[in-house]
């Protein structure tokens, strides 16, 4: 299938690593010119080396989303324009909601949906005039079902996805198409901090905890970033057109609500 998106240009948050890194990998082999953004310089250039190079025009940002006004003023000066924004931003601790500080709260909130704000402000007027634009933000599938021990993860990424439920009724008019993919347990380092979180609060052993999690989804595994990439991928092109404003679960079927 043709994507219809050489060319395009495309913004990757949280993109040296995990399902972030997939991503822009794989919008970089459909022929997309794509801006990383993370707070590692390093990681930034390592992962710029790998991104397939179709003579297409890959560049890197540096910034951190603890910081939202920071991060709008370095996306404004970089002087690009977007067709495609990818909102992928590292979850919060784990534990439970009652014991949770507000400021676990509030910084979250700045990192998800503060950023996900300030960074759709800002790319949203070339879109409008290009009659295209794609914004999909990679949360979780605690907004369908909240996630045992993820209090924190599960408030704040629900506010987020009716935050992006909102955009995609207003956006839809120009051309403008806003939806969620929603990771289940995915290979990542992320991952691995929750696993080894439940193993020392729970007692049990890492294997233990590894297979009750695969043995959760009728696919008895995890996932693979690029498998979760690959539905970012098709959101962000044209053959994605029509679909607006929902939430599509990459989590080899665990969530147990339609």
């Amino acid at each position: 299938m043709n994507l219809e998106i050489q060319n395009k240009n495309a913004l990757v948050c949280g993109s040296t690593q995990g399902i972030g890194k997939a991503t822009a990998i794989g919008l970089a082999e459909e022929g997309v010119n794509v801006t990383l953004v993370a707070r590692n310089e390093e990681k930034l250039k390592a992962v710029l080396n790998e991104l397939p190079n179709n003579n297409q025009n890959h560049s890197y940002i540096v910034a951190d989303f603890t910081n939202p006004e920071d991060l709008k003023n370095k996306i404004e000066a970089s002087k690009n324009n977007y067709h495609i924004l990818i909102n992928n931003t590292g979850g919060p601790a784990g534990g439970p909601v009652f014991n949770a500080e507000l400021s676990e709260f509030e910084r979250a909130f700045t990192m998800h949906l503060k950023c996900n704000h300030v960074l759709t402000q800002a790319v949203v007027p070339f879109m409008k005039e290009q009659g295209y634009g794609r914004v999909i933000n990679v949360i979780s599938t605690s907004v369908k079902q909240p996630l045992d021990g993820l209090g924190v993860s599960n408030t704040i990424r629900g506010a987020v996805a009716n935050w992006s439920k909102t955009m995609a009724n207003e956006l839809g008019q120009f051309g403008i198409t806003v939806n969620n993919v929603l990771p289940g347990a995915t290979s990542t380092e992320r991952l691995n901090e929750i696993i080894n979180n439940k193993a020392n609060k729970t007692g049990k052993s890492v294997d233990e905890v590894i297979n009750t999690m695969k043995n959760a989804a009728p696919a008895k595994r995890f996932a693979k970033p690029e498998e979760v990439a690959n539905a970012v991928v098709f959101l962000a092109s044209e053959r994605a057109s029509f679909i607006n404003g929902i939430n599509v679960p990459v989590d080899g079927g665990r969530t147990k609500s339609l």
